[in-house]
């Protein structure tokens, strides 16, 4: 019985040559679109999440930032406790879109200073890939300030 004859591919008969490579050498360096959902770096546990507290907040004022392009200041109520909350709303909304409405901001979040203005918690909001359209987590119905989010 004869065999086919083998072929090689066209360059590994050529002296200095070699056969393509079948995939890009690693590089070390990880792609944001190389990472999947559930990366082991990823996941955390119910206890994990259990530590974060989401409160319903209703913005009471907002304003430009005096010291940054990107952030509007807040001003919120929690259910009888007022904070304020640094945003990168800017460019996404006016100040007026947002007074009155109902959000859900991470209520238990450390303090911290955002361009010389403290920030005391972080709404939650969903934006496509390059941040050109950013949408607010809400409430479907009218329900009051504070109520916690499960």
């Amino acid at each position: 019985m004869s065999r086919a004859p083998q072929r090689r591919a066209p360059c590994c008969g050529v002296r200095g040559m070699r056969p393509p490579p079948i995939a890009p050498p690693w590089t070390g360096v990880r792609r944001p679109e190389d990472r999947t959902m559930t990366e082991a770096s990823d996941i955390i546990t119910i206890g994990d999440f259990a530590k974060v507290k989401l409160r319903v907040a209703r913005v009471l004022e907002a304003r430009e930032h005096p010291n940054a392009d990107k952030l509007l200041i807040l001003k919120v109520d929690l259910g009888g406790e007022r904070r304020q909350i640094c945003a990168g709303l800017r460019g996404h909304y006016t100040p007026e879109q947002l007074v009155g409405r109902n959000l859900v901001v991470v209520a238990n979040l450390a303090p911290r200073m955002m361009r010389g203005e403290e920030s005391n918690g972080m709404l939650l909001a969903a934006s496509d890939g390059e941040h050109r359209r950013v949408v607010f987590l809400t409430p479907e119905a009218d329900i009051e300030p504070g109520a916690a989010v499960s």
